[in-house]
């Protein structure tokens, strides 16, 4: 069966979630709905990372095999427009056709994530589902610091989910880098595999040493304690992207410029 690549991006807000669920409704049965639509096929798409319910994505990957072979482009306008006519907050960004060894979450070798906070003491009403508001300013310099105690090989428990469904609590940690612009504080976090909740777990810890309630050390130690009653409290999911995920294979962008009509023939000629 052919294989497509889909780059996802979608607004969490209204979902429960990626994965499918009995208590909701989820990202992905809206796009296994648009799709079934458009093939008349009942598919099973499968994604690069799991996002929990009110996180975002920015380039979500899926894949999904259908009975027959279509153009990419056809793929792409086709379940965006059936995402469009049930008033989803989804868009397909990019289709592929793959190898059958593809496999969007298996093949990945690095998955990025954007946290976003803005740091001012008046509400914020453009940004409420967006990002995370915290009124207390934030020393950006003091949390890239701690940060730096994160990097690299640990026991992550202190930063996992107890819900956690991963076999090990041991992942390495990439890159951690914390910016601010202007009201705008934003952490962008790198690595192969995520445990559940760890990126949130993350910065809502930073969160405490950009606040100056904690120190780089007080960091060093929950991570040591192994025990995830020593970390912050969890960032509010509202505030997470899944940005973008790598893969070892180059893709082609689909050419979504804009094809001239044909103009129709006058009767009479």
């Amino acid at each position: 069966m052919p294989r497509y690549r889909l780059t996802v991006e979608y607004d969490g807000t209204p979902y429960v979630g990626f994965q499918r669920q009995s208590n909701g409704y989820a990202v992905q049965e809206a796009m296994e709905r648009a799709i079934g639509k458009f093939t008349g096929e009942t598919v099973t798409v499968h994604v690069a990372g799991r996002t929990d319910t009110g996180v975002h994505a920015l380039g979500q990957v899926c894949h999904v095999d259908l009975a027959r072979e279509w153009e990419a482009r056809r793929v792409l306008d086709a379940i965006n427009a059936h995402l469009v006519m049930a008033d989803e907050r989804i868009a397909i960004l990019d289709v592929e056709r793959m190898d059958e060894d593809f496999h969007a979450r298996f093949s990945a070798t690095n998955r990025h994530y954007l946290y976003r906070i803005v740091n001012r003491h008046q509400p914020i009403p453009l940004e409420r589902e967006r990002a995370w508001w915290v009124k207390r300013p934030l020393d950006v310099d003091a949390m890239q610091d701690a940060a730096a105690e994160l990097i690299g090989t640990h026991d992550f428990t202190t930063f996992r989910a107890v819900q956690c469904q991963s076999k090990s609590p041991v992942k390495t940690l990439d890159r951690i880098v914390v910016s601010r612009s202007g009201e705008l504080v934003t952490f962008r976090v790198s690595a192969r595999s995520f445990l559940h909740n760890q990126v949130r777990s993350i910065v809502g810890t930073l969160k405490l040493v950009g606040e100056g309630r904690w120190t780089r050390q007080d960091v060093k130690e929950a991570l040591e304690a192994r025990d995830h009653q020593r970390c912050g409290a969890l960032a509010p999911p509202h505030g997470l992207y899944l940005e973008k995920v790598d893969y070892d294979i180059a893709f082609t962008p689909v050419d979504t410029t804009p094809r001239p009509r044909r103009r129709k023939r006058r009767a009479g000629r």
